[in-house]
């Protein structure tokens, strides 16, 4: 299996969701760097988190990354944040080993973190009503870092970044 999202504006789109969507698909890319064997699933959140709380966005709580393996989702969940203690039993600890296959997907809020499901079962919208933006990629966990699996012409972190500044 591979798992792999990618957000897209639509049409004239507001510096505000052009951040926002910056901001995310940097995120992505600092979680990315922090899958190397010997550290840990919080240090991909930790590093994910910070860099979102940092530019005074939020990241979603309730849907995480995860383990991809010969099922879709498995363990361990690989969450955009540090779980406090209320989520540490839902989202354990993992220390990361040598070709272990991760999606890593921050899903971050313009708003508050929290979000629902619709009625139709699939559609998952911020509980403020805000935008949120998601991108993800599948990788495999290697000594000196990770190797990106899907294959997509994502921005790198810093065009996303210089393409923020000039707006």
């Amino acid at each position: 299996y591979g798992d792999g999202a990618w957000s897209f504006p639509v049409g004239q789109v507001s510096a505000d969701k052009q951040r926002l969507l910056a901001v995310t698909c940097q995120a992505l890319y600092r979680g990315i760097e922090q899958a190397r064997a010997g550290n840990t699933t919080y240090d991909i959140a930790r590093a994910i988190q910070q860099h979102v709380e940092s530019h005074g966005f939020s990241c979603v709580r309730e849907l995480v990354g995860h383990g991809v393996g010969t099922e879709l989702h498995e363990e361990p969940a690989v969450p955009n944040f540090v779980p406090g203690l209320l989520h540490r039993n839902r989202f354990r600890q993992a220390v990361l080993e040598e070709g272990m296959t991760l999606a890593i997907e921050p899903m971050v809020n313009a708003g508050v973190f929290t979000v629902y499901t619709a009625r139709d079962g699939w559609t998952v919208r911020t509980t403020d009503g805000k935008p949120s933006a998601h991108f993800e990629h599948t990788v495999v966990v290697g000594a000196n870092g990770a190797t990106i699996l899907t294959v997509h012409s994502l921005p790198h972190p810093q065009d996303a970044e210089a393409r923020h500044d000039q707006s």
